[in-house]
């Protein structure tokens, strides 16, 4: 076990699946020599400089090139440098990437892996500070994963290489240094699909993912409420038992996220919660989200983001109900 935040978990991953198979390639602006943006790949070129190729900048072409090596056996994991900058590739994702399978009968898959760091909370430019992650979850023929510490990012990066189809992998820039914990030096992975109860409580339970896991255990440290917090990790497809299960045990949820309210992650599993468990609820759910706007860059975008006071007024809305 070593001591790491983010960044490092999931370069280790990185190595470790490149060493443990030699069809891994790394491909993407800047992943070689330079390491990445934010040094996620860094020393991988210098170990496999067959297999970590810098790119042009030109995300289509990435995402197009990546989709054409894993149809043909290889397992390409291209980097995005940035969340906003995965839009030039929307049409490679979801009219290639996620349809292949389906379009030639399971004959061929694309066990791709599109790691794209996410959210905000860096003080960065626009295009540089979105969740997207709404968009993808639309399409079938994608999962979607974030993690929320170094821990499961490594265990949920493994996973989503191994996995024959395609996944999007957001990783939530804001807690990629922020957090560091014990992490295994040997190989294991977290299943995709599998939500993780951070914290078991009996009053109410919180939904969340990304960095807003880390925001909403902060919050609430100091509650007197006896608060179940639910980690996603996987996005799409969404562990329906795991939130259910919560729902029908506590009554009372409140949805916490960093992307805008309107037609999002939040509103879905307000809509499963309402048609598969409403008559365990003893309040509405309430969801604690980014506003329905670009995000004011940079001085404001603290207060665009759910933050201690609204998501603790959001618990006390549903507890007094």
């Amino acid at each position: 076990m070593t001591k790491m935040n983010m960044v490092s978990a999931l370069n280790l991953a990185l190595r470790q699946e490149m060493e443990r198979d030699p069809a891994v390639v790394v491909l993407g602006e800047d992943v070689g020599m330079d390491g990445g943006v934010f040094r996620v790949t860094d020393g991988l070129f210098a170990k496999f400089p067959d297999r970590v190729i810098d790119t042009p900048l030109a995300e289509s072409a990435i995402v197009g090139t990546s989709i054409g090596m894993a149809v043909m056996g290889l397992k390409p994991v291209p980097e995005i440098q940035f969340d906003g900058f995965l839009a030039p590739a929307f049409d490679q994702i979801v009219n290639h990437a996620a349809r292949i399978r389906n379009r030639s009968r399971g004959r061929f898959h694309v066990p791709m892996v599109i790691r794209v760091p996410s959210s905000g909370g860096i003080r960065a430019l626009e295009h540089h500070t979105e969740s997207p992650e709404a968009y993808y979850c639309h399409m079938p023929g994608m999962k979607v994963v974030m993690p929320s510490r170094p821990y499961n990012a490594k265990g949920l990066l493994i996973s989503a290489i191994r996995d024959p189809d395609p996944v999007i992998f957001f990783e939530p820039k804001h807690v990629y240094r922020a957090i560091k914990e014990e992490v295994p030096d040997d190989d294991y992975s977290i299943p995709l699909g599998q939500a993780e109860v951070v914290q078991q409580g009996s009053d109410i339970t919180v939904i969340t993912w990304g960095a807003m896991v880390k925001t909403v255990r902060d919050a609430t440290a100091e509650s007197k409420r006896s608060i179940e917090i639910i980690d996603l990790q996987t996005l799409s497809p969404l562990d329906e038992k795991t939130i259910l299960k919560s729902a029908e045990k506590t009554g009372r949820l409140v949805i916490v996220q960093e992307a805008p309210r309107t037609v999002s992650l939040s509103s879905e599993i307000s809509a499963i919660i309402n048609e598969k468990a409403l008559f365990s609820l003893k309040a509405p759910v309430i969801r604690v989200t980014g506003y329905d706007i670009i995000p004011p860059l940079p001085k404001a975008e603290k207060m665009y983001y759910p933050d201690a006071a609204r998501i603790n007024k959001g618990i006390e809305k549903v507890m007094s109900y």
